[in-house]
C-alpha cells in the first residue's frame, strides 16, 4: 500500500488530499502545515515555493515556459532571506539591497504559507516536494488547459482529468469540503504528482539541478 498527500493553500490554512495506491483516500482541512507532517504519507507534495536561489529561480522560469496560457499561475516567490521581514516594505528594502529587485505584493502574500512549510521542508526535503498543479494537469492532458480553474469549463475539465487518472473526489468531504473547489482539485492533482515521485516516474524543472545556499535541490515536480 502506498500513501501520498497533496496539499494546497486554502483560506483557512491548508487542504490535503490523500491517495492510497492512486485512489482517493480522504481529505483534511488544517490550519498549520505541521498538522500534516505526522501523516503516514511517504511523500507530501505541496503547492508552495520551496527553497530560494537569490532573487529568481530557474524552476519558475522553466515552469512558465511549459505552461503557455497558464504561465501567469506561476508566481515569483520572494527570496528566503526576507521571509522573516516584519512587513512588505521591509522585505522590499531587504530584497533590493541584496539583489537589486523588490518583492511584489503578490509575492509577499506567499510569505505566511512559505514560512509555515519552510522548516519542515528543510528537515525532510526528500519527503516534502514542491508541485505546481497546473503542471500536473498539463501532464495528464498532454498540454496546458486553455481555461482558468476559476471558470466552470476549467474546473470541470480538471475534475474530469483527475477521474481519468482514477482519482474521484466525493461530494462529501467533511470539514475539507469548506475549502474552495479549486483548492480541492489542486490538492488532488498535487497528490497525483506526489504518487509519481514515490513511483520514480515524476518529471521536474529545471533540467539541471538548482540548489539553495544549503545544497538542497530547488525543483518543481509533476
Amino acid at each position: 500500500m502506498t500513501r501520498v498527500l497533496g496539499v494546497d493553500g486554502a483560506r483557512a490554512g491548508w487542504v490535503a488530499v490523500a491517495l492510497v495506491d492512486g485512489r482517493f483516500a480522504g481529505a483534511r482541512l488544517v490550519e498549520r502545515f505541521a498538522e500534516l507532517v505526522d501523516d503516514d504519507a511517504a511523500v507530501i507534495g505541496v503547492d508552495i515555493p520551496l527553497g530560494s536561489v537569490g532573487a529568481a529561480r530557474q524552476a519558475d522560469a522553466a515552469a512558465r515556459a511549459r505552461l503557455g496560457p497558464r504561465r501567469a499561475s506561476v508566481f515569483a516567490p520572494p527570496p528566503r532571506e526576507v521571509l522573516d521581514a516584519p512587513d512588505h516594505a521591509a522585505a522590499n528594502r531587504e530584497s533590493r539591497a541584496r539583489y537589486g529587485v523588490g518583492v511584489s505584493v503578490q509575492a509577499w502574500n506567499l510569505v505566511p504559507k512559505m514560512r509555515d512549510v519552510d522548516e519542515h521542508w528543510r528537515a525532510a526535503p526528500g519527503r516534502i516536494v514542491e508541485v505546481h498543479p497546473e503542471l500536473s494537469f498539463a501532464a495528464m492532458r498532454g498540454g496546458s488547459l486553455p481555461w482558468s480553474k476559476h471558470t466552470w469549463s476549467g474546473l470541470a475539465a480538471r475534475v474530469a482529468l483527475l477521474a481519468g487518472q482514477g482519482i474521484v473526489v466525493p461530494a462529501e468531504l467533511g470539514a475539507a469540503g469548506e475549502a474552495g473547489a479549486d483548492d480541492v482539485v489542486d490538492a488532488a492533482a498535487v497528490a497525483w504528482s506526489a504518487g509519481r515521485v514515490l513511483a520514480g516516474t515524476a518529471c521536474g524543472v529545471p533540467e539541471v539541478d538548482e540548489r539553495d545556499a544549503d545544497g538542497r535541490v530547488v525543483r518543481i515536480v509533476w
